[in-house]
């Protein structure tokens, strides 16, 4: 029974009490259309934690230089890769099959108590709107769960900034929790190995390049764990694995403006691999929980062409670890224990 039922009745209808769980990941344009692909590019890269340089200084250089530009050339690479029968990029299709294994697992558990959802941080659907959504359906309690396996400023980060502002909204706000990184879990590592072995069908690699989304090197001397822990996720790979020292190496991809990023940079890390003679490699991408545009274009593209122009002859990409059964194991084990106490 709810309070409405037994409430006057001019009292404002109040829902049955619910949790929500709110998974979330990076965002999609809407088409690869230049206007929606501006607004998309223009909400990501005015985001004060991907770029930080003062307003001033970075507003007109990337309204008036860059996003007249910029949405031809990456309209056409999400042309590449664009989901043309669902009309929507394969991150959305992928989160969108997450969300719905997810939920699957959430009312064989917990059966109508539990509400999943899925928002995107730039781009639709927007984390204001899930929030609003999941409130309206009576979510007095929600868990944030940004997919990045590692902690960064400019992914864990501005997903739970977003978040915290669209409770800011909220007349009745809703407790929240967010997930902490996930990165050394065993259960995710033990997913990404099999992966691995699945896709080079037990074979161990002479170098395998665990290729991991970059960010400005400075951003590691103020403080920000994510190289760490993209270190961490490489070596705890490589022990469950089972391989020597030195056959998994770890690089930086997607470097953006003129400051120096972290490093080995993986476009140039591949051609040099290439040149010493090591003409075979294997990448694997474990900062992303589904392919994207980073990988499905990046990787396969511009990065493959590198190796292969310096003469390497077999590149193997090896896809992120998207709604395979073991992922959404981890995804759901997360969940239960952080909704540890509530339910």
């Amino acid at each position: 029974m709810t309070f409405t039922e037994y409430a006057p009745a001019d009292h404002p209808n109040i829902p049955a009490r619910k949790i929500g769980v709110l998974v979330a990941n990076l965002g999609t344009p809407d088409s690869p259309d230049y206007w929606p692909m501006r607004r998309y590019l223009s909400e990501f890269l005015s985001d004060k934690r991907v770029i930080d340089y003062p307003a001033w200084k970075w507003q007109p250089l990337l309204q008036t230089v860059i996003l007249s530009k910029r949405p031809f050339t990456s309209g056409a690479n999400y042309r590449l890769i664009w989901n043309n029968e669902a009309n929507e990029s394969p991150l959305m299709t992928i989160t969108k099959q997450q969300v719905a294994a997810l939920r699957e697992r959430a009312s064989a558990l917990w059966g109508d108590r539990v509400m999943v959802d899925f928002c995107m941080r730039y781009g639709n659907p927007s984390t204001p709107d899930v929030v609003e959504r999941m409130v309206k359906a009576g979510c007095d309690r929600i868990l944030f769960f940004p997919l990045y396996p590692q902690y960064a400023g400019a992914t864990t980060a501005t997903a739970n900034d977003q978040f915290f502002r669209a409770l800011m909204t909220q007349k009745w706000q809703p407790a929240s929790r967010t997930v902490p990184p996930y990165f050394d879990r065993p259960d995710y590592i033990a997913a990404l190995a099999a992966s691995v072995e699945r896709a080079l069908g037990g074979r161990q690699p002479r170098k395998l390049v665990a290729s991991y989304h970059g960010m400005p090197k400075r951003y590691l001397m103020e403080g920000d764990p994510y190289h760490c822990q993209c270190q961490k996720t490489s070596r705890l790979l490589r022990e469950r694995l089972g391989w020597d020292e030195g056959v998994i190496d770890t690089t930086f991809q997607s470097v953006f403006g003129t400051e120096e990023w972290l490093r080995p940079y993986t476009v140039e890390h591949v051609a040099e691999l290439a040149k010493q003679g090591i003409t075979e490699i294997a990448v694997i991408s474990p900062a992303f929980s589904a392919d994207c545009i980073e990988t499905l274009e990046e990787i396969q593209g511009e990065i493959r062409e590198a190796f292969e122009h310096a003469g390497g002859k077999e590149f193997t990409y090896i896809p992120c670890l998207n709604a395979e059964p073991a992922h959404i194991d981890v995804l759901a084990a997360v969940i239960a224990e952080n909704l540890a106490g509530w339910i």
